[in-house]
């Protein structure tokens, strides 16, 4: 029984995996905080660069914390993110453009 339990932490990360992915995490939360509190760019700069840690920071969680990789066995989780990932694109992308059309009809009047 004991060794059932050890084979199902395989699929965990180490303490020095978890401890990359918070140092990372701290690191690409931090700089991101600091150009804005301490505004020293452009604007549109500024969101371009937060913008970009953020993505980042999401694939830093999804590999050191949720443990998603390019292995066979992690294949059908990664198949299912991206395909959720989609979803929310379309439905926020669609739902943007559509209202911003309705504005641009509603005021063409």
């Amino acid at each position: 029984m004991a060794n059932a339990h050890h084979s199902s932490d395989a699929n965990h990360g180490s303490v020095k995996s978890y401890m990359i992915g918070f140092i990372l995490s701290i690191i690409l939360t931090a700089i991101p905080f600091g150009l804005v509190m301490y505004p020293s760019l452009p604007k549109a700069a500024t969101l371009w660069i937060v913008l970009i840690f953020a993505v980042i920071q999401v694939l830093v969680h999804l590999v050191y914390f949720l443990h998603l990789d390019r292995s066979a066995a992690q294949r059908n989780n990664v198949i299912a993110f991206i395909f959720a990932a989609l979803v929310i694109v379309l439905l926020v992308g669609l739902s943007l453009w559509i209202m911003f059309t309705i504005h641009a009809v509603m005021m063409a009047k």
